[in-house]
């Protein structure tokens, strides 16, 4: 069993880049069948990796680059992905992120040949998502699927499927020993945890019970000691750092410059409000004044304005 020493300096597996080179290492493919059979809740036998990216077919479209395209001995469609920084949320948030993965998920399962095949016979399509941060923050779980079902739950097909599983809420499962953890779950823990110290000893028992661990944490020491692949790593966290940054900045300036405009506005508001209120006010005195003076009304709605009726109420409240 290939253990990881306890000092040994270990690249993260929930950064993109190392998550998609070690995934796809030509040795550790029997770690990415045990992982996908994990994540869809059935066992694969096979598995190849195709091209990851998905052709584009208007140029006005962005092209869809997957960390992990794949597809099984059975024809399912899997594409694995690794969420590490939140900066892929864009400013949309949340929805953003679930929004792109319903997208990527789609124009996955319509890449399939249909010409000459009946629709039935169509492969089901997964999006697997692991996140280092809170995806779904008021679901319970660290996992959550879901798939097309009717508004009383029923299932309609389950041809289409999302799978998120948000490694910053493993939570009690990394004080389980590695016996009482399920497949997944030692995935999880390995991904999330695998380059952190603290849980040297949970990765090592990991390791000790599955023989695929043992072949991915090989690949992952090999990757690791990659001075090239070390110096992306460096450069990739300076970029996102600066960008986060930057965006923090810039979202502090325009909160800024929103409450300076909007309480602009608010006090511009406030004086028309005022100058208008005032002016009626006005126009009320005088109408009273010229009916204290006996004027006729007709006369009195040319000269202010106001109506036979308001012109009567006030005549009312004088009395």
């Amino acid at each position: 069993m290939s253990k990881i020493p306890m000092d040994a300096d270990i690249l993260p597996p929930y950064n993109d880049r190392i998550f998609k080179t070690l995934l796809t290492h030509p040795d550790a493919k029997p770690a990415l069948i045990d992982l996908i059979s994990a994540c869809i809740d059935r066992d694969v036998v096979d598995v190849q990796i195709r091209n990851n990216e998905l052709p584009i077919s208007d140029i006005e479209e962005k092209g869809e680059r997957f960390d992990v395209n794949c597809i099984t001995n059975d024809g399912t469609q899997i594409d694995v992905e690794m969420q590490g920084s939140r900066m892929a949320e864009g400013l949309g948030g949340h929805l953003n992120f679930i929004n792109r993965s319903i997208y990527y998920l789609t124009d996955l399962h319509s890449s399939q040949k249909s010409r000459s095949i009946d629709y039935s016979e169509l492969a089901a399509s997964y999006q697997v998502t692991f996140c280092m941060y809170a995806v779904l923050p008021g679901r319970d779980g660290y996992i959550n699927k879901a798939n097309l079902r009717f508004n009383d739950g029923e299932l309609l097909s389950e041809q289409i499927n999302v799978v998120i599983i948000e490694l910053s809420k493993l939570g009690d499962i990394l004080k389980k020993s590695a016996a009482e953890m399920t497949s997944l779950e030692m995935w999880s823990v390995f991904l999330g945890c695998a380059d952190n110290p603290n849980y040297r000893e949970q990765i090592n028992d990991i390791i000790e019970r599955k023989e695929v661990f043992s072949m991915a944490t090989e690949v992952l020491r090999g990757i690791s000691k990659d001075d090239h692949e070390r110096a992306k790593i460096r450069a990739q966290r300076k970029y996102e750092t600066d960008m986060y940054n930057y965006l923090l900045a810039a979202k502090k300036k325009g909160l800024a410059e929103g409450m300076a405009e909007g309480m602009a506005e608010g006090k511009a508001k406030g004086l028309a409000e005022g100058k208008a209120e005032g002016m009626t006010e006005g126009i009320q005195l005088v109408a009273k004044k010229m009916l204290d003076m006996g004027m006729p009304i007709d006369d009195i709605v040319i000269a202010t304005g106001l109506t036979n009726n308001e012109i009567a109420l006030l005549a009312g409240s004088k009395a």
